[in-house]
């Protein structure tokens, strides 16, 4: 009776210590939050440029081209393709590791036992077929299937490749934001290359200009009209202008075979037509309702998809504290003689193996990954809420960049307009001596700069409209 009481209370410590090894730490979860404001700027309009596609938005043939090769050969966006590939391959793995595992093979091996073990003393008296005892050195061969499988009791393996799809589909969704970068990305090379060609022009145009005033203001020297500091300012101002013209040959030699990397070919000549650059009207992008970034948005369904694999990440290191059930089985042939493997029955081996293990002492490595992922989950949080506050920042931004581009355009105009008149009026008094050579020169100068901040505004104009159509979450479709 005593050694009974003792049996069962030994049982039920271990029991108690079994299930004490499955408590899980309790650790606190922060949980997202979704909400946007209601409107851009008080705007109830939702329509919403996002859902049109770039071959509609980008009207330009050859933008369009140079689009589509850069979406073809782009070496980054075929990198982030492979990593998807790898993603996909990830899910597949897991999705194999709650199924059974089968196995065929064999092996042999060579056993010699004591006689003065149970076995031995057991092989001494067998006889393998009448009047031959079991020899002392024993052979072994078998051959058969071996079947293990772990019971996803806990539905870890099934969360885990879950998280695993989930990872999968935030891969997919950062490859359509990397594509609606490049496609603003190459979007805005082409009209800052189209915006130098103008203002390459505007230079050359100039120097015309200021070669002319020089031949005048020599003519006007051996008149006696002028001293020689008039020709030699004039002068300064042509070499001036002169390595401002080699300046921006550069920025268009840079400019070129930047939209060359992000299409993937070596540099050559980037087909455009940049006469008509001055002639393109920017268009306000329809921004539609906040909340419509959440659908629209790559960047921002990637970072929620990102938080649902973080949050089953938990979930499968919270099962880690939880027993697991395992099941083996092997079933085939076993014999000390080649010739004896196919005499069934009698070869025939078969085994049943189940076992139920779980943590129990030292649980730090277990309790760590727990923390960790958990603190993975609560990063991600906040790095949805900050991809979510990130794109209504640049959406709000966009839309009034646009609207005070336009002011500034129209002013700037004005400012051209005037000087370009002035630069006429200062030369004829120049011509008849009404007027000091330095005005001639300060007004070219302004000039030059006007026209040159114009055209960039023109630009800075064509740049918010695509990247207003970027933040929007369009371009990847």
């Amino acid at each position: 009776m005593r050694n009974k009481r003792r049996l069962t209370w030994v049982g039920i410590t271990l029991v108690a210590l079994f299930f004490s090894g499955c408590t899980v730490p309790r650790l606190v979860q922060r949980t997202e939050n979704k909400s946007v404001p209601a409107s851009f700027y008080d705007s109830q309009d939702s329509t919403n440029s996002a859902k049109t596609i770039w071959r509609s938005y980008f009207t330009d043939p050859n933008l369009s081209s140079l689009i589509d090769t850069a979406l073809y050969n782009n070496q980054d966006l075929n990198i982030t393709l492979q990593d998807i590939q790898v993603a996909n391959n990830e899910v597949l793995a897991r999705a194999g590791a709650y199924r059974p595992f089968v196995s065929l093979g064999g092996g042999a091996g060579v056993d010699k036992v004591s006689r003065y073990t149970s076995q031995g003393a057991a092989d001494d008296y067998t006889e393998i077929r009448p009047g031959v005892r079991t020899p002392t050195v024993l052979p072994n061969l078998y051959f058969g299937p071996t079947v293990s499988w772990e019971v996803d009791i806990w539905r870890k393996l099934r969360n885990s490749k879950k998280a695993a799809v989930y990872t999968y589909l935030a891969s997919v969704e950062g490859k359509n934001f990397q594509v609606t970068n490049l496609v603003a990305e190459v979007a805005n090379n082409y009209y800052e290359l189209m915006a130098y060609d103008n203002q390459l022009d505007i230079i050359k145009n100039n120097l015309i200009i200021l070669n002319n005033a020089l031949s005048i203001t020599r003519q006007e020297k051996e008149a006696a009209k002028v001293t020689e500091l008039a020709v030699r300012r004039f002068e300064a101002e042509v070499f001036k202008t002169q390595s401002l013209q080699f300046e921006y040959q550069q920025r268009i030699v840079e400019t070129e075979n930047r939209i060359n990397y992000l299409v993937g070919r070596f540099p050559q000549h980037v087909q455009r037509n940049s006469q008509s650059f001055v002639d393109l009207t920017p268009i306000k992008p329809n921004a539609g309702i906040p909340s419509q970034l959440l659908a629209n948005r790559p960047d921002i369904k990637q970072a929620e998809l990102s938080l649902e694999a973080a949050k089953l990440d938990v979930v499968v290191a919270r099962a880690n504290f939880y027993p697991s059930l395992t099941v083996s089985a092997f079933l085939g042939v076993m014999s000390y003689n080649p010739l004896y493997l196919l005499n069934a029955p009698q070869s025939l081996v078969a085994s049943l193996v189940g076992g139920l293990a779980g943590p129990l002492i030292n649980k730090n490595a277990i309790t760590a990954t727990y923390k960790s992922a958990n603190s993975k989950q609560i990063q991600a949080v906040y790095s949805y809420e900050k991809t979510v506050l990130n794109a209504y920042i640049e959406v709000a931004n966009q839309l009034s960049n646009i609207d005070n581009l336009e002011k500034k355009y129209n002013t700037k105009n004005n400012q051209v307009q005037a000087l370009t008149q002035s630069t006429s009026i200062s030369l004829k008094l120049f011509t008849s001596a009404r007027a000091d050579y330095m005005e001639v020169l300060l007004t070219q100068r302004d000039v030059l700069e006007a026209r040159i901040e114009l055209i960039e505004t023109r630009m800075q104009q064509m740049n918010a409209q695509v990247n207003t159509y970027r933040a929007l979450g369009g371009g990847w479709k």
